[in-house]
């Protein structure tokens, strides 16, 4: 199965960090109680150090889970 992943690019915010984690929840490649160190299957190598950095600065460890990192989801049918 191929994944398409982030292109590349030199800086990851969190606000992207996060797109990415919720559009592979979404698509149902990750789930929202997987740890967060497991995004490094979509993002490049040679830029999940960036990634960590951006998510260690906002206060986000790799074994918190990808749903404490996306936020609660809003639904438009409520």
């Amino acid at each position: 199965m191929s994944v398409n992943t982030v292109s590349s690019i030199n800086y990851y915010s969190l606000e992207l960090i996060q797109d990415e984690a919720r559009r592979l929840v979404e698509k149902g490649f990750l789930g929202r109680q997987q740890p967060i160190y497991t995004l490094c299957q979509f993002i490049p190598a040679r830029e999940w150090v960036c990634v960590e950095w951006e998510l260690e600065k906002c206060d986000f460890l790799l074994r918190d889970r990808i749903g404490d990192l996306i936020g609660r989801e809003e639904w438009d049918n409520d």
